[in-house]
């Protein structure tokens, strides 16, 4: 079963420079929440995926950048992390060695997640709208099932 489809994009040099800003504020929230959680965690306080969440709102206001990507990827960069911590758990538990999240350099971070909406999709036309990033063409080489 494909959980995720890839496809090429092909945008135009706007788009692109607001993709790339795009990824760039993800990058900058995710190495936030690392830092944020480090700083917890020495201080002996426990800070949960709420707690986090919470802590958006307040980066939007400080950070105009932060308010040019969808909400909702906001939000996703915040689950991946805790997704992320998840894992890094459960494989301590299975006895495996494992150092602590890293923060996200821009070649390691390369992905913008829209979970339920703010996309559109146009498979006639190849082509397909982001929410506060605009339209752009794409090799549509499966076809996918869904909405």
């Amino acid at each position: 079963m494909i959980v995720s489809y890839k496809y090429r994009a092909y945008p135009d040099p706007d788009v692109e420079d607001r993709l790339n800003k795009a990824l760039d504020s993800c990058r900058w929230m995710y190495n936030k929440i690392v830092e944020i959680s480090r700083d917890a965690y020495e201080s002996g306080i426990t800070l949960s995926q709420s707690d986090s969440q919470a802590m958006i709102v307040g980066w939007k206001r400080e950070n105009p950048h932060l308010s040019t990507v969808y909400s909702k990827t906001l939000q996703m960069v915040n689950n991946t992390y805790w997704s992320n911590v998840r894992a890094i758990a459960e494989a301590k538990k299975r006895g495996r060695k494992i150092g602590k999240l890293r923060f996200k350099s821009a070649y390691r971070y390369r992905t913008l997640n829209y979970n339920q909406s703010g996309f559109k999709v146009d498979p006639g036309q190849q082509i397909i709208t982001l929410s506060k990033i605009g339209s752009f063409r794409f090799a549509m080489h499966r076809s996918y099932s869904g909405t």
